[in-house]
């Protein structure tokens, strides 16, 4: 099928499909006259990346490891599957990790502002 035809069909933009191809995610067929064919195998791997951009991994991330994860053969899979894992757990807790901090800047923000909030009410002192 031509891009627009996957586009529609994966739900991605013929964009993010060209840019999946430039970032050697995807390698869909060509025809003759140089369009590009996507078959059903390179619309599933799609929405496989695609899944995995929506949960947040970094495409450098998606590209080391979608090779094996898409092969179909079970030579090394299990080791890559298990190499994959670990580096969503580890990416998970960085992000976990900058949660945390983002949450203590919010509380610090929150207790300046209430305590900015108090101040500004108070009734000016009288003058002496």
């Amino acid at each position: 099928m031509r891009i627009g035809e996957a586009s529609r069909v994966s739900g991605v933009s013929a964009r993010s499909l060209r840019h999946y191809e430039e970032e050697g995610l995807i390698v869909p067929g060509r025809f003759s006259n140089g369009f590009r064919d996507y078959c059903q195998s390179t619309i599933d791997r799609v929405l496989l990346i695609r899944s995995l951009l929506e949960s947040g991994l970094p495409v450098r991330l998606i590209r080391e490891v979608l090779p094996g994860l898409t092969d179909g053969t079970d030579a090394g899979a299990q080791a890559v599957r298990e190499e994959f894992l670990h580096e969503v757990r580890n990416y998970r807790d960085r992000l976990a990790a900058r949660i945390a901090a983002l949450s203590d800047q919010q509380a610090a923000l929150d207790a300046y502002l209430r305590e900015a909030s108090r101040t500004a009410l108070r009734p000016p002192s009288a003058a002496t």
